[in-house]
């Protein structure tokens, strides 16, 4: 499977590295990825803290800093957490 067999962050834009290495964009993009399975994961675990502290009756603001995000992120992470069925039953106050 291709990917990164350790991910970290990146630092720099493929477009960067492929001008520093020699190489395609898309072939940095290949080399550098991130396992999609990974990837889902992190997302998973993303939306579920939202809706956890969500469900603990923190406003939207107060999630963004907690976890270190803009509220309008938080408010994508509890949209797509209702969208694949990860909403709690109490999450249904906004704001």
């Amino acid at each position: 499977m291709p990917g990164a067999k350790n991910p970290v962050r990146r630092k720099m834009t493929a477009a960067e590295a492929a001008e520093r290495f020699g190489a395609s964009t898309r072939t940095i993009q290949r080399l550098f990825a991130e396992p999609r399975d990974d990837f889902l994961d992190r997302a998973k675990a993303r939306r579920q803290k939202a809706v956890e502290l969500r469900e603990q009756g923190l406003k939207y603001r107060e999630i963004a800093e907690e976890m270190g995000i803009s509220t309008g992120t938080v408010g994508r992470l509890l949209h797509d957490a209702k969208r694949h069925d990860e909403q709690g039953p109490s999450s249904s106050r906004k704001n």
